[in-house]
Protein backbone atom coordinates (compact mmCIF):
# COMPACT_ATOMS: atom_id res chain seq x y z
CA UNK A 1 0.00 0.00 0.00
CA UNK A 2 1.31 3.42 -1.05
CA UNK A 3 0.93 5.70 1.95
CA UNK A 4 0.24 9.65 0.43
CA UNK A 5 -0.01 12.76 2.68
CA UNK A 6 -1.80 15.67 1.31
CA UNK A 7 -0.33 19.63 1.72
CA UNK A 8 -2.40 22.01 0.08
CA UNK A 9 -3.73 24.78 1.54
CA UNK A 10 -7.24 24.26 -0.47
CA UNK A 11 -9.91 22.29 0.75
CA UNK A 12 -11.27 21.75 -2.28
CA UNK A 13 -7.80 20.33 -3.83
CA UNK A 14 -7.23 17.95 -1.09
CA UNK A 15 -10.85 16.59 -1.44
CA UNK A 16 -10.24 15.86 -4.91
CA UNK A 17 -6.74 14.52 -4.61
CA UNK A 18 -7.92 12.23 -2.09
CA UNK A 19 -11.43 10.96 -3.41
CA UNK A 20 -9.12 10.01 -6.31
CA UNK A 21 -6.23 8.20 -5.05
CA UNK A 22 -8.54 6.49 -2.38
CA UNK A 23 -10.16 4.94 -5.18
CA UNK A 24 -7.20 2.89 -5.97
CA UNK A 25 -6.91 -0.21 -4.54
CA UNK A 26 -2.75 0.23 -3.85
CA UNK A 27 -2.76 4.12 -2.20
CA UNK A 28 -4.49 5.53 0.93
CA UNK A 29 -3.96 9.17 1.65
CA UNK A 30 -2.87 8.68 5.53
CA UNK A 31 -3.25 12.66 6.19
CA UNK A 32 -4.19 15.98 5.41
CA UNK A 33 -2.67 19.29 6.10
CA UNK A 34 -3.36 23.00 5.34
CA UNK A 35 0.14 24.57 5.42
CA UNK A 36 3.95 23.42 5.48
CA UNK A 37 4.29 23.26 9.45
CA UNK A 38 1.56 20.82 9.62
CA UNK A 39 2.48 19.18 6.84
CA UNK A 40 6.26 18.41 8.54
CA UNK A 41 4.27 17.40 11.73
CA UNK A 42 2.28 14.40 9.91
CA UNK A 43 5.07 13.94 7.44
CA UNK A 44 6.77 12.65 11.21
CA UNK A 45 3.68 11.33 12.62
CA UNK A 46 2.69 8.90 9.63
CA UNK A 47 5.85 8.70 7.66
CA UNK A 48 4.29 8.72 4.26
CA UNK A 49 5.62 6.69 0.56
CA UNK A 50 4.85 10.37 -1.01
CA UNK A 51 4.07 13.91 0.27
CA UNK A 52 1.94 15.78 -2.07
CA UNK A 53 3.34 19.26 -1.57
CA UNK A 54 1.50 22.97 -2.67
CA UNK A 55 4.34 25.17 -3.28
CA UNK A 56 2.49 28.37 -2.38
CA UNK A 57 1.29 28.47 1.28
CA UNK A 58 0.84 31.16 4.01
CA UNK A 59 2.87 30.14 6.77
CA UNK A 60 5.26 27.45 5.83
CA UNK A 61 5.43 26.93 2.15
CA UNK A 62 6.01 23.87 0.15
CA UNK A 63 9.58 24.60 -0.07
CA UNK A 64 10.63 25.40 3.34
CA UNK A 65 8.31 21.99 4.40
CA UNK A 66 10.64 20.26 1.54
CA UNK A 67 13.75 21.50 2.53
CA UNK A 68 13.05 20.43 6.07
CA UNK A 69 11.52 16.85 5.17
CA UNK A 70 14.37 16.07 2.66
CA UNK A 71 16.55 16.97 6.25
CA UNK A 72 15.29 14.74 8.31
CA UNK A 73 16.78 11.47 8.34
CA UNK A 74 13.87 9.76 9.84
CA UNK A 75 12.43 11.35 6.76
CA UNK A 76 14.69 9.63 4.31
CA UNK A 77 11.73 7.44 2.88
CA UNK A 78 8.99 10.44 2.21
CA UNK A 79 9.53 11.50 -1.17
CA UNK A 80 7.98 14.93 -2.07
CA UNK A 81 6.28 16.02 -5.04
CA UNK A 82 5.50 19.78 -5.48
CA UNK A 83 2.08 20.71 -6.70
CA UNK A 84 1.91 24.13 -8.50
CA UNK A 85 -0.69 26.01 -10.51
CA UNK A 86 1.62 27.95 -12.59
CA UNK A 87 3.43 25.11 -14.40
CA UNK A 88 7.74 25.50 -14.46
CA UNK A 89 8.22 28.50 -12.49
CA UNK A 90 11.30 29.81 -9.90
CA UNK A 91 9.66 28.34 -6.88
CA UNK A 92 9.52 24.70 -7.92
CA UNK A 93 13.13 24.90 -9.18
CA UNK A 94 14.09 26.31 -5.32
CA UNK A 95 11.75 23.15 -3.86
CA UNK A 96 13.81 20.78 -6.49
CA UNK A 97 16.97 21.83 -4.86
CA UNK A 98 15.30 21.76 -1.47
CA UNK A 99 14.63 17.87 -2.23
CA UNK A 100 11.25 17.45 -3.78
CA UNK A 101 11.56 14.22 -6.37
CA UNK A 102 9.62 16.28 -8.73
CA UNK A 103 6.59 18.01 -9.39
CA UNK A 104 3.28 18.15 -10.83
CA UNK A 105 0.41 20.89 -12.19
CA UNK A 106 -2.50 21.21 -10.08
CA UNK A 107 -4.58 20.64 -13.12
CA UNK A 108 -2.68 17.34 -13.85
CA UNK A 109 -4.95 14.50 -15.50
CA UNK A 110 -6.53 11.53 -13.31
CA UNK A 111 -4.25 9.03 -14.71
CA UNK A 112 -1.01 11.08 -14.53
CA UNK A 113 -1.36 11.38 -10.58
CA UNK A 114 -2.08 8.04 -9.91
CA UNK A 115 1.36 7.23 -12.28
CA UNK A 116 3.10 10.25 -10.44
CA UNK A 117 2.59 9.09 -7.24
CA UNK A 118 3.22 5.34 -8.33
CA UNK A 119 6.51 6.48 -9.88
CA UNK A 120 7.89 8.59 -7.14
CA UNK A 121 6.82 5.82 -4.13
CA UNK A 122 9.62 3.97 -5.96
CA UNK A 123 12.24 6.55 -5.52
CA UNK A 124 12.15 7.42 -8.94
CA UNK A 125 12.36 11.43 -10.40
CA UNK A 126 9.39 13.05 -11.84
CA UNK A 127 11.15 15.10 -14.58
CA UNK A 128 10.06 14.26 -18.05
CA UNK A 129 12.51 15.44 -20.42
CA UNK A 130 10.37 17.98 -21.90
CA UNK A 131 10.60 19.65 -18.17
CA UNK A 132 14.32 18.76 -17.79
CA UNK A 133 14.20 20.99 -21.60
CA UNK A 134 12.32 24.24 -19.22
CA UNK A 135 14.62 23.84 -16.30
CA UNK A 136 17.79 24.27 -18.78
CA UNK A 137 15.97 26.85 -20.66
CA UNK A 138 14.85 28.75 -17.62
CA UNK A 139 17.45 28.80 -15.12
CA UNK A 140 20.36 26.61 -15.57
CA UNK A 141 21.65 28.52 -18.54
CA UNK A 142 22.95 30.76 -15.55
CA UNK A 143 26.93 30.57 -15.52
CA UNK A 144 27.60 27.81 -13.13
CA UNK A 145 27.83 27.91 -9.57
CA UNK A 146 30.27 24.70 -8.17
CA UNK A 147 27.78 22.87 -5.54
CA UNK A 148 29.46 22.87 -1.78
CA UNK A 149 32.00 19.78 -1.37
CA UNK A 150 31.48 18.32 -4.97
CA UNK A 151 32.13 18.98 -8.41
CA UNK A 152 32.01 15.58 -9.83
CA UNK A 153 36.31 15.22 -9.68
CA UNK A 154 35.12 11.53 -8.02
CA UNK A 155 33.05 10.40 -10.67
CA UNK A 156 34.52 7.71 -13.24
CA UNK A 157 34.40 8.66 -16.92
CA UNK A 158 31.32 6.32 -17.81
CA UNK A 159 29.82 7.75 -14.31
CA UNK A 160 30.03 11.13 -16.00
CA UNK A 161 28.54 10.04 -18.90
CA UNK A 162 25.50 9.02 -17.28
CA UNK A 163 25.11 11.64 -15.17
CA UNK A 164 24.98 14.03 -18.46
CA UNK A 165 22.61 11.51 -19.95
CA UNK A 166 20.30 11.71 -16.90
CA UNK A 167 20.67 16.07 -17.09
CA UNK A 168 19.23 15.55 -20.95
CA UNK A 169 16.11 13.57 -19.19
CA UNK A 170 17.18 10.35 -20.14
CA UNK A 171 15.77 7.14 -18.23
CA UNK A 172 17.71 4.52 -17.13
CA UNK A 173 16.55 2.50 -20.69
CA UNK A 174 17.71 5.18 -23.01
CA UNK A 175 20.88 5.56 -21.11
CA UNK A 176 21.55 1.45 -21.82
CA UNK A 177 20.43 2.24 -25.01
CA UNK A 178 23.02 4.95 -25.83
CA UNK A 179 25.58 3.49 -24.43
CA UNK A 180 25.04 -0.08 -25.28
CA UNK A 181 25.00 -1.55 -21.59
CA UNK A 182 22.11 -3.35 -19.77
CA UNK A 183 19.60 -1.28 -17.60
CA UNK A 184 20.45 -2.94 -14.37
CA UNK A 185 24.37 -1.54 -15.49
CA UNK A 186 22.84 1.61 -16.06
CA UNK A 187 20.91 2.20 -12.41
CA UNK A 188 24.16 1.11 -11.11
CA UNK A 189 26.20 4.01 -12.08
CA UNK A 190 23.45 6.27 -11.39
CA UNK A 191 23.26 4.93 -7.93
CA UNK A 192 27.08 4.84 -7.42
CA UNK A 193 27.04 8.81 -8.90
CA UNK A 194 24.55 10.27 -6.54
CA UNK A 195 26.48 7.54 -3.14
CA UNK A 196 29.54 9.57 -4.41
CA UNK A 197 28.27 12.86 -5.04
CA UNK A 198 25.57 12.52 -1.99
CA UNK A 199 22.46 13.59 -3.87
CA UNK A 200 19.10 12.44 -2.97
CA UNK A 201 17.88 11.37 -5.83
CA UNK A 202 17.81 11.88 -10.08
CA UNK A 203 16.20 16.11 -9.84
CA UNK A 204 19.20 16.92 -7.70
CA UNK A 205 21.91 14.56 -10.17
CA UNK A 206 19.90 17.09 -13.05
CA UNK A 207 20.42 20.25 -10.99
CA UNK A 208 24.13 19.23 -10.02
CA UNK A 209 24.91 18.49 -13.64
CA UNK A 210 24.10 22.18 -14.77
CA UNK A 211 24.94 24.13 -11.84
CA UNK A 212 28.69 22.81 -11.55
CA UNK A 213 29.20 23.30 -15.40
CA UNK A 214 29.20 18.61 -16.21
CA UNK A 215 27.02 19.52 -18.83
CA UNK A 216 25.97 22.68 -20.62
CA UNK A 217 22.60 24.33 -22.10
CA UNK A 218 22.12 23.36 -25.60
CA UNK A 219 25.16 21.48 -25.68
Amino acid sequence: MIRVLLVDDQALIRGGFRALLDAEDDIAVVGEAADGREGVALARAHLPDVALVDVQMPGMDGIEATRRIAADPGLAGVHVVILTNYGFDEYVFDALRAGATGFLVKDVEPADLLHAVRVAARGDALLAPSITRRLIASYVARPPRPAPGADGAELTGREREVVALVARGLSNDEIADRLVISPLTAKTHVSRALAKLGLRDRVQLVVFAYETGLVAPGG
